[in-house]
This record gives C-alpha cells, sequence and structure tokens, in this order.
C-alpha cells in the first residue's frame, strides 16, 4: 500500500472530489478492493461525504422518467402556464413525498392538468397513478370506470381509493363521481413546476 500510496491519493481525490463518484466506483474505476479506497481516505485526511451530499449527488445523475416537450407554438404557451397555475392553485407542493400530485372533482381541471404533463412535460404514461376518494353511498367502480374512460388511465394504474362515511345529502351533487388524485411520482418533475411558479411569482 505505501508503494503505491502516492499515487493512489491523487486519483483517489480526484475521482471522490472533482468527479464525485462513490467510494465503490473509485475502487472499481482503479481496480483495487474498497478497503483499499477507505484506508487510503483515512491516512491521508480524505472526508467522506455526508449522507445528504451522496443523496443530493445521487439526485443530480438520476435520469428523469420524463421529456419535455418543445413549446414550438402560442397555444402550448398557453397550456404551460394553465398547467403550472392549476398546480399553483390545487396541486401539493411541501411535505415529505417527492411526487407531483393534483387534486380535483373538476373533470375539465383534471384533462387540462393531464394535458399538460402530456404535451409540455412528456411524462412517461406508465408511471401515472391515480388515487380516488369517494363517499360511501356512491357506485366505486362506474366511478372509477368514469374517470379511468375520461382521463385514458388504465384502472391498473388506480391504486385503492378513500372511501368516506358520513354522506351529506345536501353534497349530493357537489361531487358526483367523487374527486381523484392525478400522480406522477418523479421528484424533478415537482421541483421543474415548482420552479416554474416561482417565476410566474416574480412575473
Amino acid at each position: 500500500m505505501a508503494a503505491i500510496s502516492k499515487n493512489l491519493v491523487k486519483k483517489v481525490r480526484e475521482l471522490y472530489y472533482d468527479k464525485q463518484f462513490s467510494v465503490n466506483d473509485v475502487a472499481n474505476k482503479l481496480g483495487v478492493s474498497i478497503d483499499a479506497v477507505f484506508y487510503c481516505m483515512r491516512k491521508n485526511g480524505i472526508k467522506r461525504r455526508k449522507k445528504h451530499e451522496s443523496n443530493a449527488i445521487r439526485y443530480e445523475r438520476q435520469k428523469p422518467s420524463f421529456k419535455l416537450k418543445k413549446i414550438n407554438s402560442e397555444k402550448l404557451k398557453i397550456l404551460k402556464v394553465v398547467g403550472v397555475m392549476l398546480y399553483w392553485a390545487e396541486g401539493y407542493k411541501v411535505g415529505k413525498r417527492c411526487m407531483v400530485d393534483f387534486a380535483n372533482s373538476d373533470k375539465d381541471m383534471i384533462l387540462l392538468f393531464l394535458k399538460f404533463l402530456r404535451r409540455v412535460c412528456g411524462i412517461d404514461e406508465k408511471k401515472l397513478r391515480v388515487y380516488s376518494y369517494f363517499y360511501s353511498n356512491q357506485d366505486i367502480s362506474k366511478n372509477i370506470n368514469y374517470w379511468s374512460k375520461l382521463t385514458r388511465v388504465s384502472k391498473k394504474q388506480f391504486s385503492k381509493p378513500y372511501i368516506r362515511d358520513g354522506f351529506k345529502e345536501e353534497k349530493r351533487d357537489k361531487m358526483p363521481y367523487g374527486l381523484i388524485h392525478i400522480r406522477y411520482n418523479d421528484k424533478k418533475l415537482l421541483n421543474l413546476i415548482l420552479s416554474w411558479i416561482g417565476e410566474y411569482k416574480n412575473y
């Protein structure tokens, strides 16, 4: 170890600090054991990254599951603004869940937001999920069929619905088909939409 220490230290510093490789990747790149890399780091004052720093690097390197479309028409420009405004008003923005989550009972709002996700954000359809909220006296199967057909999202992508007791007759016309959440589990897309909201805040 001592004979190659000087050269090893230089390469470990470069790979770990400059290129931000993981210890495992450094070991594979240099063709040495992980123990050898740890030994080199300990003996030469190469501090290991903290957990939140490693998580941040992994996040930056993670490939997004969506592919933004080119905004090459006035119609798409307007759709982007509409989608961002809808999310600003009705979307999940804080907390532990790192996903896009838009909730509404208005079918036109749901359809507009989905159009935004599909035509502006270029989402992967397979990653779409729908979480539904119904009253116990409603026809659950009928309502799920309604939303699946309307949104063009397979019922296989619907999670188990929340069913609420205590239905009040005066609310019958308020949510005849219940309420649904359009969910897309990609933190990068959530952060992108939130950054667009931030831009419009300062417009």
